[in-house]
């Protein structure tokens, strides 16, 4: 009864404000101050404090956040609408003259330098190595750079240390390369390491006959008289000089030189060095921090900034690097050893389990052999038969036989030991099960890619660091980034932090796909030739218990879309012990959050763990990104990408042991909660029709069991998922983790970790280390956050705050009580986020005091269908973005149900109609079903895609005939695109924006590729020309003069005849040559790029596929290789535009709002649209949520990137065969508003273009087109003239075969096919013949693309500012 009481009483008191009237949007709240809390153990929780406040919901009343704010918008607007600095670089040559590209490294070159650095590790096979390096310097300098020479002059005197009898000539080899590097003569220069080592090399090779050549003296003035001003600290504390004794030795020996030469300031500069050596002052050196002195004006304003000194951060770090000190905490001494000894340990846990077996006698005939002994006996087996098969590989090559082409295996195989391939082999087999597609198996292809990087990775991680670990002292950087001598002050740290990280460091060369699938195709080939299991049965017949061994792994075929694709599947014994295991054995330890901060990002690949190398971008196979990427580094355009990265990978994480507790009973108990699937599916198989003869009952029959069986094996391969998650979080349980991210900031790498924080079904696992007082907003907040997760998420902040104080009990119940109870938390959209929440304010209100409880949940602000968030700011579309809260409303807008409404009444005219899909769906259009396409139309999803989705949301009702539901499917796909398109006007307007620009760029061809094709052609024809003129004056007979004269007269015309007949002809008096217009297709290499509005360039990386094919014993596969660029592929280019561009905008306003929440001390996380930080921190985040999207649309993104498409595109040109009126092209740009001006005389002479020619008499116009850039080469570049009208075809049947080529790929234009078939019947019958004076007239014509491109959408009404207004538009 006091229990019952006490409960009211505590409802009562929660929802004593309910009786207060609704405020008015925006107007102040009056909210009853709320009383102290109370001694009496049944109303402490109920006298908690409610909000009281005279401001926004979301944003903070007063104090230093507010100034900080204005400080921030100050520096963040301008820097957002400063002019940037575009990365550019040439278009990759197409595959016929890829071997000559200077930038985009070949397959043939990249396999040499991989065959090169294989042969330098351990001095394997250094004359091979010396070979192919001496090939490379003649043959392709440019793919050579300082470390690549670095590595091989380390490696001569390595092998001069270690030859006592060839000493002198490797010396002399060594000490060529260094001369070849001081003097510049191969483009190559040198670097502290060079002159390390050259220093180095005398001290111990100056006394031999043939030594070096230079001495302390000329090495010194080297160094000296280096333009770029290497410092002699870095050149001194490099780790190739071994010992302290020589480097202090050779600091004597310089200073001495230096003090004879008067140079005061080497001698100083020695002298620090000498200091350090000894171990004075390195434990005195305080933190470099960053710091700029501000100077104002009376009235406050800064006036001027100074940025601190980088030099003391410069010292600071060469002298951490010169005392070689391995800082001394056991958690760095810990991720050092789990990532260099990833697969060691694996091997030993695998040992330990099957020896503890043994002692407990065992007998794994009879015992349920758990999937640790499987692997165990699996590697015993393989390591011996790997080590046996390099050995033959070995013997084989030696006699110059190759299993694949000429590609050498046995460096690639020699690098890692055959125990450690083992453990990669099986560990990479065991992960890819289930993936890609494949129930219980994975893709060959795949498979052997994927185990030759794994190896890759390993030889480089383990190779990574030689010389200890050094991480740099990097404080967090200070708000004002966004100012000039910030950024700069941000760049150089990097620098520093990247000398000091790489040092040390040796060169690796990137291995190909092509070597990947060789070295992964026999490592694999050999796992299944051993791995077997045992499985038995019972005998029907006798009862007795029957063994069988088969095979763990076997090859076989299954067709996927129509392809036969080659597939390696598991043993089902192995497959459902993946399934029920602890999968601890199969999870790489060096993929597992890391145990301290990770390194920060200062390279593409020099970043996040300490030895294993991650990748700053996320991209698949494009080497035009890589390129791009490296550039911007280089250049110093992408500093804030790579702070925001750090940013996100500082924040520490910890398991909520009270949810992983629930999870892993849950899991036990094999039943479905939330996304974690249950141990058997539900769902009964169905049963076969009881009258056989009855075929279209068989029919629904076959397609209901088809979905049955996929629907088991999704079930069975999302169990294996969750298996690798739990596992993960049961391995960190006790510890403070991080994660690293991407510049996508997506999780990295890709692993189940990644996953972990992406899912939404356990991130309710995940907490902050750090925890913080609730404070009465964060108390607020709290609940909100539990109203939202639980779905209660479409009413008014004050709404869900009381849904919350009416659910008290179940909230506590949830919590006490989680499987016990009332299970309240399992009806949660989000359950496992709402138990976690559950049970954070259950111990605030039961600790007495819930404003000052210490809460460590990160609580959520989403966006609302986010990408339609940026499409309505950028074209300031009204009525979009009051569908997505960016406008003011009362209460927060659901874009979703808004659809499904509208949907709904288009069904309900439909079936008044007697539409049977209509009447089928009437009643049924829910929020739920319409989600998942409104959500992804903003990204490009095609009424395929949107069938597909709308397909299964209709089967999981299960209340629609599965015979009606896949051509319901495509009814309800109509009507949802439609209703979209009606809704988001300026969204579409903008998509098409897009769309076209892509279209056109990926047709261009850039002006140096142009030229060069035409000069190619040029000297291809005088070359032949030369030889028919040599052959013909080898035919002449001796004959009379007179004769010979008449002779020669009649084959100089036959040459002439000849020549007009390959395309030549006059031109002003200079014979040129024709261009096939194929040869031109193949310069199309253009992908759209674009830069984002932080220095961050994007590369669309779709081309057609080249694949190539590689011999294996399991199968011939096609490998696709990167290095070899092919044509761009239009359509992909186009389609995929719209929808990267927006992501790339979700990214960069991730980034700045993580900088801006790091710059005021906030924790921030983040997955996408979705940020997290501590609940009493709430508001200030989402003020710095709409300062950075205000100010990131406020520089007007399509204005800039219109404007960098003329920069970066300047002088492409794009066939005007693409422009012909018929053309869909022709027709879209046109309707976009896009006019080519004219004369009237040269209108006429372009008529074909249609109505995208605009006729103009104004004299200021026609110089903005003239004949020239219409007929850039006008008669140049064509088609070959045929002799005879009967022999060959005519111009216009070249040119119509040349037009359909061009257009293979395009899309179709917008009309029905019967509507087209109708106008080509009432179409004029002379228009084919004149459709082909077209196409013989427009056939060698090029314009500039920058001229066509489309004019800017009109831009709407909608003013970002009001966003600030907007209580929902993060929420």
């Amino acid at each position: 009864m006091l229990a019952r009481t006490s409960r009211r009483l505590e409802t009562t008191l929660l929802l004593s404000r309910q009786s207060l009237p609704c405020p008015a949007r925006l107007v102040p709240r009056p909210y009853s101050t709320p009383s102290k809390p109370a001694h009496s153990p049944a109303t402490a929780t109920a006298a908690q404090p409610l909000p009281s406040h005279d401001y926004p919901p979301y944003l903070p009343a007063s104090g230093p956040s507010s100034s900080s704010s204005s400080t921030s918008n100050q520096f963040l607007q301008p820097f957002l609408q400063r002019t940037q600095s575009f990365t550019i670089l040439p278009a990759p040559y197409p595959r016929d003259e890829h071997k000559n590209d200077p930038i985009f490294t070949d397959t043939v070159t990249q396999d040499k330098l991989a065959v090169m650095d294989a042969c330098l590790h351990n001095l394997y096979s250094v004359t091979r190595a010396k070979t192919l390096f001496n090939r490379l310097r003649e043959e392709k300098q440019n793919v050579l750079s300082t470390s690549v020479y670095n590595r091989v002059m380390s490696s001569y005197l390595q092998m001069a240390a270690q030859e006592e009898s060839k000493r002198a000539m490797w010396v002399t080899e060594a000490w060529e390369v260094y001369r070849a590097m001081v003097s510049g003569s191969e483009g190559v220069l040198p670097d502290h390491q060079t002159y390390a080592l050259a220093l180095n090399a005398w001290r111990q090779f100056s006394d031999i006959t043939g030594g070096p050549s230079a001495d302390y003296k000329t090495i010194l003035s080297h160094i000296t008289t280096d333009s770029r001003k290497i410092s002699l600290l870095d050149i001194v504390a490099h780790p190739c000089i071994p010992t302290q004794e020589d480097a202090a030795d050779i600091t004597k020996q310089l200073a001495r030189i230096a003090l004879e030469k008067q140079d005061i300031d080497t001698v100083n500069i020695l002298a620090k060095a000498a200091s350090i050596a000894s171990g004075e002052g390195i434990l005195k050196i305080p933190e470099a921090v960053t710091a700029l002195k501000r100077s104002t004006d009376e009235s406050g304003k800064v006036v001027s900034e100074v940025p601190f000194n980088i030099q003391n951060l410069r010292d600071h770090l060469a002298n951490v690097a010169y005392a070689r000190q391995v800082l001394p905490d056991d958690m760095v001494a810990r991720q050092r050893h789990l990532e260099l000894s990833a697969y060691d340990m694996a091997a030993e846990r695998l040992k330990f389990q099957h020896e503890k077996m043994n002692e407990l006698g065992l007998d794994n005939r009879y015992q349920d052999k758990v999937l640790q002994e499987y692997m165990y006996s699996w590697h015993s087996k393989l390591s011996e038969r790997l080590a046996k098969e390099i050995k033959i590989i070995e013997q084989e090559e030696a006699n110059k036989i190759f299993r694949n082409s000429a590609t050498e295996l046995t460096p690639y195989l020699s690098l890692v030991a055959a125990d450690r391939l083992s453990m990669i082999t099986i560990l990479e087999a065991m992960r890819l099960t289930g993936t890609g597609g494949i129930s219980n198996g994975m893709k060959t292809t795949r498979a052997m890619v994927t185990i030759g990087k794994a190896v890759e990775n390993e030889y480089k991680a383990r190779l990574c660091k030689t010389h200890g670990i050094s991480l740099p002292s990097v404080s967090r950087p200070d708000e004002t980034v966004f100012t000039e001598f910030g950024y700069s002050n941000l760049h150089q740290r990097r620098l520093a932090a990247a000398r000091q990280m790489t040092v040390g460091e040796s060169w690796t060369a990137p291995w190909s796909q092509l070597t990947r699938a060789q070295v992964g195709g026999v490592l694999l080939e050999c796992l299944m030739e051993i791995a077997e299991i045992t499985r038995s049965a019972k005998d029907r017949k006798t009862g007795e218990v029957v063994y069988d061994t088969q095979p763990a792994f076997y090859h076989g075929y299954e067709f996927v879309r129509g392809n036969k694709l080659g597939v390696i599947k598991v043993n089902t014994a192995v497959s459902e012990r993946i399934a029920k295991d602890s999968v601890g054995g199969v999870v790489h330890p060096r993929l597992l959050p890391m145990l301290i901060p990770p390194r920060p990002w200062v390279g593409p690949n020099d970043g996040a763990y300490l030895f294993s190398k991650a990748s700053l971008m996320r991209f698949k196979d494009s080497v035009e990104q890589q390129k791009y990427l490296e550039a911007a580094i280089r250049s110093g355009n992408i500093e804030l990408v790579m702070e925001g990265l750090n940013i996100l990978g500082r924040t520490p994480w910890k398991i909520n042991k009270q949810v992983f507790d629930v999870v892993i009973q849950i899991w036990n108990s094999g039943e479905r909660v939330g996304k974690i699937p249950p141990a058997q599916y539900e769902e009964a198989e169905p049963q076969p029709p009881v009258d056989d003869s009855d075929l279209s009952a068989r029919a629904i029959w076959q397609g209901k069991h088809k979905l049955w069986q996929q629907n088991v094996a999704n079930n069975h391969s999302d169990r294996c998922s969750v298996n690798y998650k739990i596992e993960i979080a049961r391995v960190t349980k006790r510890s403070t983790s991080h994660i690293t991210s991407t510049s996508v900031a997506a999780p990295t790498p890709s692993h189940p970790i990644s996953t972990t924080w992406a899912m939404t079904s356990l991130r309710g696992l995940l907490r902050f280390a750090s925890s913080k007082p609730l404070g009465e907003r964060g108390f607020r907040w709290l609940k909100i956050h539990l109203a939202n997760l639980y779905g209660f998420d479409k009413a008014d902040f004050d709404e869900r705050v009381e849904w919350v104080h009416e659910r008290i009990d179940e909230i506590k119940d949830s919590a006490h009580n989680p499987l016990d109870g009332k299970r309240w938390w399992m009806k949660a959209d989000d359950p496992w986020q709402a138990l976690a929440v559950c049970f954070e304010l259950t111990e605030a209100l039961e600790s007495g005091d819930p404003l000052n409880f210490r809460s460590s949940l990160p609580v959520h602000q989403d966006g609302t269908c986010n990408g339609l968030q940026h499409y309505a700011a950028m074209g300031g579309d009204s009525q979009g973005a009051a569908q997505v809260n960016l406008a003011p409303v009362e209460r927060p807008s659901d874009v979703y149900t808004f659809v499904g409404k509208k949907v709904e009444k288009l069904i309900d005219e439909d079936a008044k109609n007697g539409n049977v899909h209509a009447i089928a769906l009437q009643g049924k259009i829910t929020r739920k079903v319409v989600k998942q396409t409104v959500m992804t139309t903003v990204y490009g999803v095609t009424f395929v895609g949107a069938r597909d989705q709308l397909h299964k949301q209709l089967s999981d009702r299960g209340d629609i005939p599965e015979e009606l539901c896949w051509l319901s499917s495509a009814y309800l796909a109509k009507r949802v695109l439609a209703c979209i398109g009606d809704t988001f006007v300026g969204a579409q307007s903008i998509q098409n924006w897009l769309n076209l620009c892509a279209r056109l760029i990926s047709k261009s061809i850039s002006p140096e590729r142009f030229e060069r094709r035409v000069i190619s052609a040029t000297e291809e024809m005088e070359k032949k020309e030369k030889a028919r003129m040599k052959k013909k004056r080898k035919g002449a007979s001796a004959a009379s003069k007179s004769k010979s004269r008449k002779t020669a007269a009649s084959s100089s015309a036959e040459d002439m005849e000849g020549l007009e007949e390959e395309g030549g002809e006059e031109v002003k008096g200079k014979k040129t040559f024709a261009v096939p217009m194929a040869k031109m297709k193949k310069e199309q290499m253009t992908s759209v790029i674009w830069t984002t509005a932080l220095g961050l360039p994007i590369v669309q990386p779709y081309r057609k596929s080249a694949r190539k094919q590689v011999m294996t014993n399991l199968q011939s596969v096609y490998i696709s290789d990167p290095n070899v660029p092919s044509e761009v592929n239009t359509m992909k280019q186009a389609s995929a535009f719209p929808p990267n561009f927006v992501h790339s905008l979700d990214a960069t306003h991730m980034v700045l709002t993580g900088i801006e929440c790091s710059s005021r001390n906030l924790t921030f996380a983040a997955v996408h649209d979705s940020y997290w930080t501590h609940a009493c921190d709430i508001d200030q985040m989402s003020a710095i949520i709409r300062d950075t999207f205000i100010n990131l649309h406020a520089s007007d993104m399509l204005k800039r990137l219109q404007e960098e498409f003329k920069e970066r595109y300047k002088g492409y040109r794009i066939p005007v065969m693409h422009l012909e009126n018929q053309n869909a092209l022709n027709k879209k740009l046109v309707a976009a508003g896009t006019r080519v001006k004219m004369i009237p005389e040269l209108a006429a002479r372009y008529k074909m273009l249609g109505n995208l020619i605009e006729v103009t008499e104004d004299v200021s116009e026609q110089a903005k087109v003239v004949e020239g850039d219409l007929a850039v080469l006008d008669g140049v570049v064509g088609v070959s003239k045929s002799k005879s009208s009967t022999d060959l075809p005519t111009a216009a049947d070249l040119a119509k075969d040349i037009l359909a080529s061009l257009k293979e790929g395009e899309d179709a234009t917008t009309t029905s096919a019967s509507a087209s078939s109708t106008e080509a019947a009432e179409a004029p019958e002379d228009k084919p013949a004149l459709k082909e004076e077209n196409f013989e007239y427009l056939m060698n014509k090029f314009v500039d693309v920058t001229e066509l491109l489309p004019p800017l959408p009109e831009k709407g009404s909608f003013d970002v500012n009001d966003i600030r207004k907007s209580l929902y538009f993060f929420s």
